[in-house]
């Protein structure tokens, strides 16, 4: 969220904040009948509305996850929507590498990894395919943005692996 906001010009700390709290509530309140007020993304939203987070950052929150019927508006929205699940599969890609490293990760891999419904099978592709075409880039270099994103944060990440050890 962070490489991306700078690449826009926004706010680098809103967007930051947007993309740790996303999720903040996902354990608790899985949603897994994706009710579309309900558990996870609502629980959590009410939550840091009640905390003063800006309505920016709720909204775009709330608009990651396409079953609150929440129009990603901003380009915060979009950027977390379309960063989200390509984050996991981009992990997931890392982490079965020999090296486990997303050092040495190429976006060509991923892409490939995409076409393999059987691996990382919990990300959903058609919103990773989605969220490149609503933020206005194109899937192989938005996933190669992401991986370059990833690789500066490799440590805190747990994604070094093997690469430079």
């Amino acid at each position: 969220m962070v490489a991306y906001a700078r690449k826009f010009g926004e706010n680098e700390n809103d967007w930051a904040v947007a993309g740790l709290l996303h999720d903040f509530d996902y354990e608790r309140y899985p949603n897994e009948a994706q009710a579309a007020d309900a558990e996870h993304p609502s629980e959590g939203v009410r939550h840091l509305r009640s905390l003063g987070v800006s309505e920016e950052i709720c909204q775009a929150i709330l608009g990651h996850a396409t079953f609150t019927g929440v129009p990603r508006e901003t380009r915060m929205a979009k950027a977390l929507f379309a960063v989200d699940e390509l984050c996991g599969l981009i992990t997931a890609a890392a982490l079965v590498r020999p090296s486990k490293s997303v050092l040495d990760l190429e976006a060509s891999s991923v892409k490939k990894r995409m076409k393999d419904k059987a691996f990382a099978r919990g990300v959903n592709r058609d919103d990773v395919i989605l969220g490149a075409q609503e933020l206005g880039v194109e899937l192989e270099p938005h996933i190669a943005f992401v991986i370059d994103a990833m690789r500066a944060q490799a440590d805190a990440l747990g994604l070094r692996g093997s690469v430079g050890a």
